[in-house]
């Protein structure tokens, strides 16, 4: 982490990881899933993270994005099932 001086503010510049930007890409996606199949947004929010949790152990390392959404979709709809 680097802070870089802008006019007299300092800023804090981080590196974004590229789960990072998937995550923030595909959940209004997998929130409103979430929602849709539980009717209650706290719920909802939990369901969407920890749909998104499982799918990071379970994506490892591959760099397929299709990979990513088709888990993470399958997580979302196997984890509201089992709530519901």
């Amino acid at each position: 982490m680097k802070l870089r001086p802008i006019g007299k503010k300092f800023t804090i510049k981080t590196k974004t990881s590229r789960f990072d930007r998937l995550v923030a890409r595909y959940y209004p996606a997998v929130y409103s899933l979430a929602s849709r199949m539980t009717d209650d947004p706290r719920q909802a929010v939990v369901l969407a993270h920890d749909a998104l949790e499982r799918t990071r152990k379970r994506l490892g390392n591959r760099r397929d994005e299709t990979a990513f959404a088709s888990i993470l979709i399958a997580a979302v709809i196997r984890m509201g099932l089992t709530t519901a």
